[in-house]
């Protein structure tokens, strides 16, 4: 039997909204484990939210890059937010997301590649050395089409092409490229604000899937609901989740009597041909690094000596 701790319950609560005693006995049933507590708490209609997005602890930039048909995304670390403000680091971001334009999205051909004499690895250590915090070029992420355009948009932006949260998103048609492009920036801000998990269903990681048509049917399954409401309660239920999470079915934040897919087919007649959403990627800084958590007022005790005085 797994050991519960303070540490895993306000997790859990952190993760859910549920409350401290409904939490200890989620981890309880669930023996420790920590997502199988979170469909415990759905199914008991405890849970406030589905999922919470790890909290955002690492500092630095988001860097978009485009070239026509093509572009890239790239994730540059650092320890405190003052250095988003420093022109350096700013530069080495967008000069690391000109390179990735060329090699790819792979992280280790991206610090691999020569930028003049020296590699861009060497460019990060010169400019932790200069700026004296430790930086890391976390991910990198890259769209093409054949024909039509890579469009972008940066949230919280410092400076052009440089932001918080970045989204690329690809269209292919072989339509107007001007009208392309600010169809694809208008997309883009609505994945930025909406977040969806995948362009439609059959993108959905099908584990996920399972897991909310299981969650669904045992929450109604415990109501006394029979077998064949059950099912139908549940495709319902699918249908709504997936107008939740993916984004051709989600509601257009322009438009919201519109759908993505319909806001698309609408656009079409002033692009001149036919458009698809190729794909999309959205990095939001940090997301899924979580900063160690200190007791500030302990540390100045600490350093000062305090803790080894006698009561």
């Amino acid at each position: 039997m797994t050991a519960i701790t303070a540490a895993m319950v306000k997790e859990l609560r952190e993760k859910t909204g549920a409350g401290m005693m409904d939490c200890k006995q989620a981890l309880s049933e669930t023996n420790g484990d920590m997502e199988a507590a979170v469909d415990w708490l759905r199914k008991k209609g405890l849970s406030k939210a589905a999922k919470k997005a790890g909290r955002v602890a690492a500092e630095g930039l988001i860097g978009a890059v485009l070239a026509g048909t093509k572009g890239v995304l790239v994730e540059v670390n650092s320890e405190t937010d003052f250095v988003a403000r420093n022109e350096q680091f700013q530069g080495l971001v967008k000069m690391i997301g000109q390179v990735a334009l060329k090699t790819g999205a792979d992280v280790e051909k991206i610090k691999a590649a020569k930028v003049g004499s020296a590699t861009v690895e060497v460019a990060i250590a010169d400019a932790i050395a200069t700026i004296g915090e430790n930086m890391s070029l976390r991910r990198a992420a890259e769209l093409s089409v054949g024909n039509g355009v890579v469009a972008s948009y940066l949230h919280n932006s410092v400076a052009d092409g440089l932001g918080k949260m970045g989204v690329i998103v690809a269209l292919e048609s072989t339509g107007a490229t001007d009208e392309l492009a600010a169809l694809g920036r208008q997309i883009a801000m609505h994945i930025a604000a909406a977040n969806p998990s995948a362009l439609d269903a059959a993108g959905l990681d099908p584990e996920v899937v399972r897991r909310e048509k299981d969650v669904l049917a045992d929450k109604y399954r415990q109501q006394g609901k029979a077998d064949n409401v059950i099912e139908k309660i549940v495709e319902s239920g699918l249908k709504t989740y997936y107008k939740e999470v993916c984004l051709l079915e989600q509601a257009f934040i322009h438009d919201t009597g519109k759908s993505v897919a319909q806001a698309v087919k609408e656009a079409e007649g002033k692009v001149g041909a036919p458009v698809k959403v190729a794909g999309f990627v959205r990095y939001a800084l940090g997301e899924g690094i979580e900063k160690q958590e200190s007791d500030f007022a302990a540390e100045v005790a600490a350093a000062s000596g305090q803790n080894n005085k006698p009561a």
